[in-house]
């Protein structure tokens, strides 16, 4: 099951890390974009500078997370771009989260499924990114193709963003808040999917920046494993992000895009290598808080 793959990977890196691909063409160094001057110069620049970056952490992470919208914003020949650098991450031996965020119902939502998750999907990836809001036949055609494939998801339950709280937090008739719905609404999707390490094949992405939010998740969802965003540049840091993890390091992945993308753009020389520099910082840190990580 692909979160028992994802978990054993994690405890072999040492590092519950997933480097964001959410590659900004501003991002690049000079030497890049020089010459660059339409979307498919910039498309193919980005998928040199991604390849650069996943070949400099295919050795010390387990996982990347490749934003669709920064190759939505160049078009079909961005579409392009986004399909290689997940081709290429996978090539590498990479587990390929795609964030897409999908979002709809029914016939819809087995279109976006049959896109991403399928054995024949158009673009390559193992993890996708859901956003559950819509309730359970938004979700329903994304784990029925994902169980096919052996894949999984990760559904929005509490995000990272500063205005998150203005309906996730809400408080609902029973007491609980929205995102406590949420999170046990994903907790019922994934009963009965669960791998050797007992988490299922629903996840949830639970944000970094609030650490009160994810202690009251994490005691609710013990068999859900957690996408946390919200490290770094969003202000979230590893002390925040522990209420996130069950005792071992077990239990989630924390995202970092720009702080290893735009490593180069602080420490100077190479990209690539100041990316891993960055990334091993990031795992130092990490590994303070949590621990060594032991799969149970």
């Amino acid at each position: 099951m692909i979160f028992d793959t994802l978990i054993e990977r994690i405890t072999m890196t040492q590092a519950p890390i997933c480097v964001g691909l959410d590659t900004s063409f501003s991002y690049l160094p000079e030497s890049l974009k020089k010459g660059a001057e339409d979307e498919k110069d910039r498309a193919k620049a980005i998928v040199k500078f991604n390849r650069a970056i996943v070949d400099a952490v295919c050795d010390i992470v387990p996982a990347v997370k490749v934003q669709i919208a920064y190759y939505e914003a160049l078009g079909t020949a961005g579409m392009k771009a986004f399909k290689k650098t997940c081709e290429y991450a996978k090539e590498k031996g990479l587990i390929v989260i795609a964030d897409a965020k999908r979002n709809d119902i029914g016939a819809t939502a087995a279109q976006y499924a049959q896109a991403f998750l399928s054995e024949e999907a158009l673009f390559p990836c193992d993890l996708l990114t859901v956003n559950g809001y819509l309730g359970t036949d938004g979700v329903a055609p994304f784990l029925e193709e994902a169980k096919k494939s052996d894949k999984g998801v990760f559904v929005l339950v509490k995000t990272s963003n500063p205005s998150s709280g203005e309906l996730q937090n809400l408080k609902l008739e029973d007491g609980r808040t929205v995102y406590e719905c949420m999170g046990d609404m994903v907790k019922m999707w994934g009963e009965g999917t669960e791998g050797k390490y007992g988490y299922s094949r629903a996840g949830a992405v639970v944000g970094a920046t609030y650490p009160a939010e994810a202690a009251a998740l994490r005691s609710r969802l013990p068999h859900t494993f957690f996408l946390i965003p919200g490290y770094g540049a969003q202000g979230g840091n590893a002390e925040m992000l522990k209420t996130c993890f069950h005792a071992g390091g077990m239990g989630g992945i924390v995202n970092n895009s720009r702080g290893i993308l735009c490593a180069h753009q602080k420490r100077g020389g190479d990209p690539a290598e100041a990316a891993r520099a960055a990334t091993l910082d990031m795992k130092k840190d990490i590994l303070s808080v949590l621990g060594e990580i032991c799969a149970k």
